[in-house]
């Protein structure tokens, strides 16, 4: 015990000697952030310097526009959440923003007029910060092969609530992908498109083996050098996954958390909404 508690104290002390982060990103996203987040935060360092000011609202099944609720747990919408404040209150820094896995207020049955009505506030709410922003596209490049049983077991999987057929749900998620371009092109924001070889029998999760390709692929617009893919880390993604966001339900209890939740060796924080 005595090593561990030196060991921290050790980390704490090199912590504090980092200078204070030059550079914000924003990330707002909900499974594949989730399960990637420490690689896109190494990523983010690759292409955008470190030490880092990380804002991030994510969450497995987050929507963007109304709560969400996942095993137990339930978050606002990232519209909803504490990290526009939180943006407000901090001393403006050049800011670069990822807007990610937008297709899950489909399964949750809201139109897609109201959803690109919810990125695109969120869009320029981060247009008003001078971030520069890349969005994700659907990976409709992996609806041709998903099979109708592929989809019913994924569906009651990860959305149980959802009764929308296979044939609906492809017809909304092209039309979406449109509207996400649109946005994109409007605002002079980056469009990064999935690949299909990144993606399994999951057709809406990278895997694993996928995740430094693929994100250093996304983020490569922030950064006009080239640079090469992040390092994967487990002490860095248990770390990081162990954090709480700012506020959240398990079973009808709250839960708060100040931020940032987070500190890297580096000298960067990292905030969870």
């Amino acid at each position: 015990m005595a090593v561990d508690a030196a060991g921290k104290l050790a980390a704490n002390a090199r912590c504090d000697r980092q200078p204070p982060p030059g550079r914000r990103i924003v990330l707002l996203g909900a499974s594949n952030l989730t399960r990637g987040i420490s690689t896109v935060v190494e990523t983010s360092a690759q292409h955008w310097g470190r030490p880092l000011d990380v804002l991030a609202a994510l969450g497995h099944g987050r929507s963007y526009g109304m709560t969400s609720s996942v095993l137990g747990r339930t978050l606002p919408g990232i519209l909803q959440s504490g990290l526009w404040p939180a943006l407000e209150r901090r001393e403006a820094l050049e800011t670069a923003a990822l807007v990610t896995d937008v297709g899950n207020d489909l399964f949750y049955g809201a139109p897609v007029e109201r959803i690109a009505g919810w990125v695109e506030q969120c869009l320029d709410r981060l247009m008003d910060c001078e971030a520069r922003i890349v969005v994700t596209r659907l990976p409709i490049c992996n609806l041709p092969r998903v099979r109708r049983w592929q989809y019913l077991i994924v569906r009651s999987l990860f959305f149980p609530s959802c009764r929308l057929s296979l044939d609906e749900l492809s017809e909304r998620a092209v039309e979406l992908d449109e509207r996400l371009c649109e946005l994109a092109h409007q605002r002079n924001c980056a469009l990064a498109e999935p690949r299909s070889d990144w993606y399994g029998f999951d057709p809406i999760h990278f895997k694993l083996r996928h995740w430094s390709r693929a994100w250093h692929e996304m983020l490569a617009p922030w950064s006009e050098t080239e640079v090469g893919a992040a390092r994967a880390s487990l002490a860095r993604w248990i770390y990081l996954r162990r954090c709480a966001p700012e506020l959240r339900t398990r079973f009808g209890i709250a839960q708060r958390r100040a931020q940032p939740a987070a500190r890297l060796a580096d000298g960067t924080l990292i905030s969870l909404f």
